[in-house]
């Protein structure tokens, strides 16, 4: 993906996103056999008993006017607004595809990456394994991006296990959104694209309680955020999923969406890192969206970084 990224960014761009490839270190949690339980070999966690130097019982925060909080939040949001109405990349969709595309693409400073997420908590399924379980199992070779993101796991031959897929999903977080060149826009819909001359050319925004609300409501008009290219992570066909591609499809610049295919966990993953890609010009397709429009098989309890 960050080849086709490249190609349609270059022109624009001061540098390459193949100038910013992975590092992939870090050391994998060894195991001594197939089946049984394996545990971290980390130093175990110490709890300190020590009193805080400071005293709980006179703690008292700062004054601050309320007035003061709500001009903070508003300067600084209608800043990134302004900021991210023209940028580089724009992420549809804040999974576990959609973050890990823009923790990559945002390795490259000189790339500005906006991403749009419905929900109020980013994350899509990744906060969960199968059935509401709590472990996130990641096939090899994916867990050399596990390394570089310095996550501990459970190693056996063929995968290994995160203890919780919340901690996946939160680390990834935290790493890409401290970064100065990327803005997550959450509880924002996209609603549309924005197409010029055939080449998908950014995306139409609104909040997304009032995208849930427009036949309650009177007309409520939507924004917009121009980008050089759309990555859309859509997920699934949902109410809110596969919006790209059904999109797509019913303005006619692609025939179908087929739809994902039962489950095959061994196809899955594969089919649909082989066919990420640029589907119509400006708009790149990932995730289990790429499933949606391929007829890909689907895949449980597994994680796609």
């Amino acid at each position: 993906m960050a080849s086709t990224l490249t190609s349609s960014l270059s022109i624009n761009l001061k540098s390459s996103f193949l100038d910013h490839k992975s590092s992939f270190h870090g050391t994998p949690i060894t195991t001594t056999g197939r089946f049984t339980p394996i545990k971290s070999t980390s130093p175990a966690i110490t709890m300190s008993l020590t009193q805080p130097s400071y005293d709980l019982q006179s703690f008292k925060f700062q004054p601050i006017k309320e007035s003061i909080v709500s001009r903070e939040m508003t300067r600084r949001y209608m800043t990134d607004m302004v900021t991210y109405a023209d940028t580089d990349v724009v992420v549809v969709g804040a999974g576990s595809a959609g973050l890990s595309c823009a923790y990559e693409l945002s390795k490259n400073p000189s790339v500005r990456v906006a991403i749009i997420e419905q929900s109020v908590s980013p994350g899509g399924g990744a906060w969960l394994g199968g059935q509401l379980f709590s472990a996130m199992i990641v096939r090899k070779p994916a867990h050399r991006f596990l390394d570089e993101l310095e996550i501990e796991y459970d190693e056996a031959d063929n995968y290994v296990v995160i203890k919780h897929a919340a901690l996946f999903t939160s680390t990834i977080m935290s790493k890409l959104l401290a970064r100065p060149n990327v803005k997550l826009f959450n509880a924002v819909a996209a609603e549309d694209l924005i197409v010029k001359g055939g080449r998908v050319s950014g995306v139409v925004t609104n909040w997304a309680l009032v995208s849930m609300n427009h036949d309650t409501q009177s007309c409520m008009d939507p924004n917009v955020m121009e980008a050089k290219v759309v990555v859309s992570s859509c997920g699934h066909d949902g109410p809110f999923g596969a919006t790209g591609v059904k999109r797509l499809k019913s303005i006619g610049m692609i025939d179908s969406v087929p739809g994902m295919k039962a489950l095959d966990m061994n196809a899955a993953e594969d089919a649909i890192v082989r066919l990420t890609r640029e589907i119509v010009p400006g708009m790149i397709v990932t995730g289990m969206e790429v499933a949606e429009i391929d007829g890909a098989p689907r895949m449980v309890n597994l994680r796609l970084p």
